[in-house]
C-alpha cells in the first residue's frame, strides 16, 4: 500500500482563532460542549463528589474544583461514568478493582494521545518543512478530520487485543499445560521472559539532534517489535535503550531471542541496532501490564552479561533446550549477579544457519561455529 502526502497547503503561521479550533476539537473529541458543573454531574449519575474525583485522577486528568461552580463535563463524561459505575456495581468490583480498570485505560491512552501528537507532529515538520510551533497547529487544525479513524483504530485494536489474550487463556485452560498449574505460594504464569539492550547506547546518541535520537528510539522499538512479535513473543514494554518482552513457552522465547540477536547484528539500511539479549524460564506475576518475578530480575541480570549481539540464558532454562537440535549451548564461567549470588550464565546459539533450513531439520549436521567462538556444547 502506497500512502501519498495529503493534498492540502500547510500554514507556516500560527492560526489566527485557536479558540475557534478549541471548539471544534470539543465538539469531535468530547461528543459535544460541556454541560455540567461537578455538582450537576453528581445529580445526573448519581455519584457522590469524592467518586467523581477519584474518577478524574485515576484518569491521570485534572481534578475538578467543585467550589469554582465551572461547566466542565459533557454528555459523554456522564454517560461514561455511569456506564462504569453500573457494571462495578453489577459485577460487585471493590474499590481496589475499579480504580485498576480505570487506571489502565488513563495511563495506556495518555500515553497514545501523546505518541500519535507528537507522530503527527514530526510527519508534518518534516514533509512540509514546517516549524515545531506550526507544525503542533497543523496537528490541531486536522484533529477534526482525523480523530474518528484514531478512535476506530483503538477500539479495533482493543477488541484484537483482548481477543488473541482469550485465545491464549483457552489454550492454558485446555488441559494442554497442566503441568504449568502453579504449586502453593508459586506466581501464577508459567512465561519465558528476556531483555534486549541496545550496546553502547548512550555514546552512540550522545552527539545526536533530536530529531536523530527520535528515529534512533523509534527505530529501535519498531525493529524490535517485528522481530519478537513475528517469532511468537509479545512486548511488555520498552525502557528508554531496552525492550522486554514474554512468551508462553521457552521454545519460542528462544527464537525470539535469537531473533532479536540475529537482527541486531544485521548490517542492512536501517536495520536494529546490535543488542544484548538475555532469556529466562520462570514463573511471573501480570500487573498493570507489567510482569514481575526473580525471573525478570534475573533476565534483567543477564542481559548485562551477554556479549554484545549474544543471547544469555541461566543453567535452568539451558536445561530445557538442551535437548532441542536448533540450538546451540556453551557454557560459561560461573560469576556473581547482584542480589542473585553466583550464575554460571550459558550463551545460546543457533546451532545452524536458520536461513538454510530445510524441509527436515534432522537431515542436517549443525554448521560449525565461527572462527574465535567456543565449541557449542549442550548442557
Amino acid at each position: 500500500m502506497t500512502i501519498a502526502n495529503p493534498p492540502f497547503e500547510p500554514q507556516p503561521q500560527p492560526v489566527t482563532n485557536p479558540k475557534e479550533i478549541a471548539r471544534k476539537l470539543d465538539d469531535v473529541l468530547l461528543k459535544g460542549q460541556p454541560i455540567y458543573t461537578e455538582e450537576e454531574l453528581c445529580e445526573a449519575t448519581g455519584a457522590t463528589s469524592a467518586q467523581v474525583n477519584a474518577y478524574w485522577q485515576a484518569l491521570g486528568l485534572p481534578v475538578a474544583d467543585a467550589s469554582a461552580q465551572s461547566k466542565m463535563f459533557t454528555a459523554d463524561d456522564a454517560r461514561s461514568l455511569q456506564m462504569l459505575f453500573d457494571l462495578a456495581e453489577r459485577e460487585q468490583f471493590d474499590y481496589r478493582t475499579l480504580t485498576s480498570l480505570i487506571r489502565s485505560v488513563g495511563h495506556t491512552t495518555e500515553r497514545l494521545a501523546l505518541w500519535q501528537a507528537e507522530a503527527l507532529v514530526e510527519h508534518f515538520s518534516h514533509s512540509f518543512d514546517l516549524d515545531d510551533l506550526s507544525a503542533r497547529h497543523e496537528v490541531l487544525s486536522r484533529m477534526e478530520d482525523m480523530a474518528p479513524v484514531f478512535v476506530e483504530q483503538m477500539t479495533h485494536a482493543w477488541r484484537r487485543q483482548m481477543a488473541a489474550l482469550a485465545g491464549r487463556w483457552f489454550v492454558e485452560f485446555s488441559g494442554d499445560r497442566e503441568e504449568d498449574a502453579p504449586g502453593q505460594g508459586q506466581l501464577p504464569l508459567p512465561r519465558a521472559v528476556g531483555f534486549a539492550d541496545i550496546v553502547s547506547f548512550t555514546s552512540q546518541t550522545a552527539k545526536m539532534r533530536s530529531s536523530e535520537l527520535s528515529n534512533f528510539i523509534s527505530g529501535f522499538e519498531a525493529a524490535a517489535r517485528d522481530v519478537i512479535t513475528k517469532a511468537g513473543g509479545r512486548v511488555v514494554k520498552t525502557i528508554g535503550d531496552a525492550v522486554l518482552y514474554i512468551a508462553d513457552d521457552v521454545q519460542t522465547g528462544a527464537n525470539v531471542a535469537l531473533g532479536l540477536a540475529d537482527a541486531g547484528n544485521s548490517d542492512g539500511v536501517g536495520s536494529m541496532p546490535k543488542v544484548r539479549v538475555s532469556l529466562v524460564w520462570g514463573r511471573v506475576l501480570s500487573r498493570f501490564g507489567d510482569v514481575f518475578g526473580s525471573s525478570v530480575n534475573l533476565a534483567a541480570r543477564l542481559s548485562n552479561e551477554a556479549e554484545p549481539g549474544r543471547v544469555m540464558l541461566d543453567p535452568a532454562t539451558a536445561a530445557l533446550l538442551s535437548t532441542d537440535h536448533r540450538y546451540a549451548l556453551i557454557g560459561q564461567e560461573a560469576r556473581p549477579l547482584q542480589g542473585l549470588g553466583d550464575v554460571a550464565p550459558v550463551q545460546l546459539q543457533w546451532a545452524y544457519n536458520p536461513s538454510a533450513q530445510n524441509d527436515s531439520l534432522a537431515q542436517d549436521e549443525p554448521q560449525a561455529p565461527d572462527s574465535g567462538t567456543p565449541e557449542p556444547h549442550s548442557l
